[in-house]
């Protein structure tokens, strides 16, 4: 360590010194004797010197309890692996994090490959989300410090999301949308924009292709909203395809949207600087079959 780290308490320059840990965990392991400064466990209040040799000793990253004990086979194309990142095409139908018995991606890639450290588990970390009945691009990080990276990545605006989102009515050729958000009132699980927040929420849209009665939007988020877009397009007037908690009742009504079982969103591309050399990596994923049969049924009338 430094000599100008003289004076500092040892759990919090750990945390300062190796990306990604918190204080509890090094104060974890502190008390498990797994941090040693001139091979003698050292407490984590201990003042430093300054230009001590400090060796730490990381447990094993544990099996989480939710992860399956057969992989069950799911479909979950893997687009990118390497040491710190790894990056997805989510299906619709996945959850990202465990939510009962279910497969989520989360398990589903701890399962199929090794090598996940984060927050002490064998399993991937989670920076964003999609919902559930969204597909395409997400980011998962493999270590603690890629995690880390990935969150200030987000902070400072330098993750890019561009989604593809099927929705009804004759929306403007591009509008930007940048409106207050907040939970609805009436339903605290449902989010708005009709609310008096400080919080904003800003969009922008092109469309991509008119069809009958609807229109392909490429969508470009500014912010992370949970459940942002389609809050957004149907409170502006142009719901998403088969969104059934906040479309009015033709949403979920259509012909199309009944055959098609979910909502029509899909995370195009996904664009970041890479937690370990900061190159800007850039992945893809294609419009699912399900979402092109639609745009075929809405095609031909």
């Amino acid at each position: 360590m430094p000599r100008e780290a003289a004076g500092e308490r040892l759990d919090r320059w750990l945390v300062r010194a190796v990306a990604g840990l918190s204080v509890e965990r090094v104060r974890d392991w502190c008390a498990q004797g797994r941090v040693r400064i001139r091979g003698k466990a050292a407490q984590a209040s201990r003042k430093l010197w300054g230009g001590e040799s400090v060796e730490l000793h990381r447990p094993a990253a544990r099996r989480h309890p939710a992860a399956p004990a057969h992989d069950p086979g799911v479909a979950l194309p893997v687009l990118h692996d390497d040491a710190s990142v790894c990056v997805v095409n989510k299906p619709a139908g996945m959850a990202v994090e465990p939510a009962g018995p279910q497969p989520s991606v989360v398990t589903l890639l701890a399962a199929r490959l090794r090598g996940w450290d984060v927050d002490g588990l064998a399993q991937p970390g989670v920076v964003h989300r999609l919902d559930r009945d969204t597909s395409g691009c997400l980011v998962l990080p493999r270590t603690d410090a890629a995690r880390a990276a990935l969150l200030q990545a987000f902070d400072e605006k330098q993750v890019e999301k561009r989604y593809r989102a099927l929705v009804l009515g004759e929306p403007p050729d591009a509008l930007t949308l940048d409106t207050p958000y907040g939970r609805s009132p009436e339903n605290p699980r449902m989010f708005t924009t009709r609310v008096r927040s400080a919080r904003r929420a800003r969009m922008s849209f092109g469309v991509v292709e008119r069809l009958p009665g609807a229109a392909l939007l490429a969508v470009r988020l500014e912010t992370g909203r949970t459940h942002q877009i389609r809050v957004q397009l149907a409170e502006a007037g142009f719901p998403v395809l088969g969104d059934a908690v906040y479309g009015p009742a033709e949403t979920r009504l259509h012909p199309v949207a009944q055959q098609l079982g979910r909502h029509a969103l899909h995370a195009m591309s996904l664009a970041f600087p890479h937690p370990g050399d900061g190159r800007r990596m850039t992945f893809e994923a294609p419009l699912p079959p399900e979402l092109l049969q639609a745009m075929e049924r809405l095609r031909e009338g």
